[in-house]
């Protein structure tokens, strides 16, 4: 019996978001931070400088899709986790602290030799078709979103 490869759509699409999704939380569960912190954690890392708070909170928000008061929180998690800090001269900004700096470049170090192996021999074009395709539907589903 052959099975037919799938048409991409919103299941298979939350299929293979929600076995990533897995994959990562179970890597992250071992460093006693979830996904929400894990994405804002990488936000302020990737950051040259201080970040401010607000525009924080809005890429967290738009990334995720969850309330911004849930993003507040998260913050402030980090915050007393010692991962993030107030900058103290800017209060409006954060900074990543040292421990937080260890903690994005570990679990960053493991993710990505597990993401090496799940897209190991998946030929290139496809993976730039996979991408460009999923950014247009990204796209629509943000502007679909916003119409609402």
């Amino acid at each position: 019996m052959t099975t037919a490869t799938p048409t991409v759509n919103g299941r298979v699409i939350g299929l293979a978001h929600y076995a990533g999704r897995a994959v990562l939380e179970s890597v992250l569960e071992g460093y006693g931070i979830t996904f929400q912190q894990s994405v804002t954690l990488r936000l302020v890392a990737i950051a040259p400088e201080p970040v401010l708070r607000e525009g924080l909170v809005g890429q967290v928000t738009d990334a995720l899709k969850i309330d911004e008061a849930d993003v507040h929180a998260v913050i402030e998690e980090l915050i007393a986790g010692k991962h993030l800090e107030v900058v103290p001269q800017e209060p409006s900004r954060v900074w990543i602290t040292d421990a937080g700096r260890e903690l994005y470049d570990r679990t960053s170090v493991e993710t990505g030799e597990i993401s090496a192996r799940i897209y190991a021999g998946i030929p290139a074009e496809d993976l730039a078709v996979a991408g460009r395709v999923l950014a247009l539907v990204t796209e629509r589903a943000n502007a679909e979103l916003a119409g609402a």
